[in-house]
């Protein structure tokens, strides 16, 4: 009996280049990050800004509460009612899930390298995949891929953009994409068909970035089809791909549509049509390198842009595509312009190019979108470079493979060595500066350290206050004090319980402000009365790093504080009650329809709006509200509550006190106001498009609920 012995050396071959890679994409990372020891492993590569976002979602999820398909609600954080973040579009919910299993093992900062690890090792085995089905030689297989995986978008995002990292599925959706368009016959059922329908459901699931550009190239991989060959199979192929992606999408996401309990609030992810031009693709960031190259003559080219660019915003130089993308842009802009002169057929890398610069770049479709359809989610156009990167090395490598296989195979061999090895000097940035990492070391342990030392001093499930009150996400911070640092005394504890991370604009929080506004003194008595074990202070918050509060909750009689290592962070220690009441705010909170507040100003309307109001009883209550009104000029005004039958009130250029008896149910109540006349607009500015205006809400509870020790379910 022969044996295939060919077959199985080839097999054996083809797993040792892949061992390979994977070897060589982890020394390259451990190298750059400098984890050689278990202790480093401990230490995350950042505990700045949007890190702390990032971990505290692992964390979370490792405490069981990040889990797909059911309520977004943090247990340990909105104290006490828990922190829903229903409401929240989160991006790779599963991995979530999934980072916090792994961290409930072997802790939260080794299982944030271990994910920063995965995401370039799985863009580099993606890469390779999908060049060697499309027969590119394995050595440049094999060097692409370490230029993908590594390109400067991976070091300049890192932890803080962890799930664009994951670039893995990008190799994959434009494969996906070039096999609806170009394959002669694609049946839904063959191998080719479940990889675009595989592909479809990972990227749906996936970074909505990622999702969007795909559906977008494999919708125009369907045009092509029904305009040119009309092959039946592809077509299908490529709607089911369509369809599967979307409906990914919106199972990973259904939390967002069945489970925000605040129909009435705004989305908490705010973007508009500027967004849209600051964070778009501009061209010219392909081209750049960063101004903290390694090179210093191409160091000063960034440095240059640094100083003269008025647009430039926190992610610039993340679209830079390294000396050898650029090279593999350059070709394949010549190789089109030849194919168009001489009316041949454009290489199958152009058009996917030409469409994420006409949709990406800052002035393209992408504006246009945004401008007139209001489609603004999508602001920040400049990840799509990922998606150019990946193309310009694929046709790099297909090219380089053409030309190696009339040459001997070691000259193809030290090729690729040499430009894998010049591609990755260029891209890979500096590593980073040992006085940063000692910093981020300091900030961890005196973390970690603060945080048992509250754990020993309070019971399992106390709730500490946080001050300055600020809400989630991405608010603008008071002072000096960056967002999501009311994030750390959270990652540095287990059974503690934090009133930071509610969503901002819900009424479920807007307590939390009022009790900030109070005077020290009936802040304290409040929130003891409403069980709470201490207040929590980041001295960074304040113009005067906190003392004056301090010193007035001290002339209240809460002396004992602790402190961390390096004082920024305080805890004042309250006296509990035994049975404590549940907070209860005495304000409306505005929803949408409404401008932006203005100091000195009434908040406008610029047409139906709505209002909400959290009633944290487990039964329900009856009341009344008090809204100070005024309008352009005479209108009427519907105001239904709960979607029940609506009451009239007649408004003026005038203040007009409007009162409204009200039962409130358990949980949010909504109150929709709308205008019989239509909005007038007041000049030519921002927000000058009006119908009413509110200048006080007034919630006063007639007959509440008896006190109690819990919040209602969620």
């Amino acid at each position: 009996m022969r044996l295939p012995w060919p077959r199985f050396v080839r097999a054996l071959a083809a797993h040792w280049r892949v061992g390979l890679l994977l070897c060589v994409t982890t020394l390259l990372w451990m190298a750059h990050y400098d984890r050689w020891t278990l202790s480093s492993w401990e230490l995350p590569t950042n505990y700045y800004g949007d890190s702390l976002e990032i971990l505290a979602r692992i964390h979370a999820a490792s405490e069981g509460d990040s889990v797909p398909f059911r309520p977004q609600v943090m247990s340990r954080l909105g104290a006490p009612f828990g922190a829903n973040w229903s409401a929240y579009p989160s991006s790779d919910l599963l991995l979530i899930w999934l980072l916090g299993k792994v961290a409930a093992v072997i802790g939260l900062f080794p299982t944030a390298n271990i994910a920063l690890l995965l995401a370039t090792i799985s863009a580099a085995l993606s890469f390779y995949g999908c060049a060697r089905w499309l027969r590119v030689r394995w050595e440049w297989a094999f060097a692409s891929a370490l230029l993908f995986a590594f390109t400067y978008q991976t070091f300049h995002r890192g932890l803080p953009h962890l799930f664009i990292v994951f670039s893995w599925t990008v190799p994959l959706a434009l494969l996906s994409a070039g096999i609806v368009a170009a394959s002669r016959r694609v049946r839904l059922r063959s191998g080719m068909g479940w990889f675009c329908v595989g592909t479809a459901a990972v990227v749906g699931v996936g970074n909505p970035y990622t999702l969007f550009l795909f559906l977008q190239l494999v919708g125009w991989a369907v045009v092509g089809q029904w305009l040119g060959a009309r092959r039946r199979e592809n077509i299908v192929t490529g709607l089911v791909t369509i369809a599967v992606g979307i409906a990914a999408f919106f199972l990973v996401e259904c939390h967002v549509w069945l489970f925000a309990p605040d129909t009435a609030a705004v989305s908490p992810i705010v973007r508009n049509y500027g967004g849209t031009e600051r964070y778009a693709l501009k061209p010219i960031e392909l081209f750049l390198p960063p101004a903290t190259h390694r090179w210093e003559p191409l160091a000063f080219l960034g440095q240059r842009y640094v100083r003269w660019s008025d647009w430039r915003m926190g992610e610039a130089f993340a679209s830079y595509l390294g000396l050898v993308g650029i090279a593999g842009f350059i070709w394949l802009a010549v190789v089109s312009i030849a194919a168009v002169l001489r009316r041949r057929r454009l290489p199958g890398a152009a058009l996917p190019v030409a469409w994420v610069l006409a949709f990406a770049s800052v002035g393209g479709l992408t504006n246009l979108l945004a401008f007139f359809t209001g489609i603004t989610v999508f602001r920040a156009t400049n990840r799509y470079s990922m998606f150019v990167s990946a193309i310009v090395l694929l046709f790099l490598a297909l090219r380089l493979t053409r030309l190696a296989w009339l040459r001997p195979r070691w000259i193809s061999l030290g090729a690729a060595a040499a430009v894998a090895v010049i591609g990755l000097a260029d891209e890979m940035p500096r590593a980073t500066p040992r006085v940063r990492q000692q910093e981020v070391a300091r900030r961890v342990t005196a973390d970690i350290e603060f945080g048992e030392r509250l754990e020993r001093l309070l019971p399992d499930g106390a709730m500490i206050f946080q001050l300055p009150v600020m809400g989630f996400p991405e608010v603008v911070p008071p002072y000096h004090l960056p967002d999501y640092e009311h994030f750390r005394p959270f990652l540095g504890t287990q059974t503690l319980r934090f009133t930071y991370g509610s969503l901002k604009g819900r009424s479920r929080g807007r307590w939390q402000r009022e009790i900030a506004a109070l005077p020290p003194v009936k802040m304290v008595r409040r929130l003891e009365a409403y069980g709470f074990a201490a207040v929590y202070l980041n001295r960074r918050g304040f113009p005067d790093h906190g003392e004056k509060l301090l010193a007035q909750l001290a002339e209240a009689g809460r002396t004992e504080r602790l402190e961390s290592t390096y004082g920024e962070q305080v805890v004042v220690l309250l006296r509990p009650a035994r049975v404590p009441l549940v907070p209860v705010a005495h304000a409306l909170t505005f929803g949408y329809g409404w401008h932006e507040p203005r100091p000195g100003e009434p908040r406008w309307a610029y047409g139906p709006a709505a209002l909400s109001y959290f009633n944290p009883h487990r039964r329900e209550v009856r009341g009344e509200i008090r809204l100070i009104m005024q309008s352009v000029g005479p209108r009427h005004l519907l105001i239904r509550v709960n979607g029940g039958d609506p009451i009239e009130a007649n408004l003026g250029v005038h203040r007009h006190v409007v009162r409204i008896p009200v039962e409130l149910s358990p949980g949010v109540n909504r109150l929709d106001l709308e205008s019989i006349e239509p909005a007038v607009r007041e000049g030519m500015g921002q927000d000058q498009l009006r119908t009413f205006a509110i200048y006080s809400s007034e919630v006063r509870i007639v007959a509440p609920a008896l006190a109690v020790a819990a919040p209602p379910r969620t």
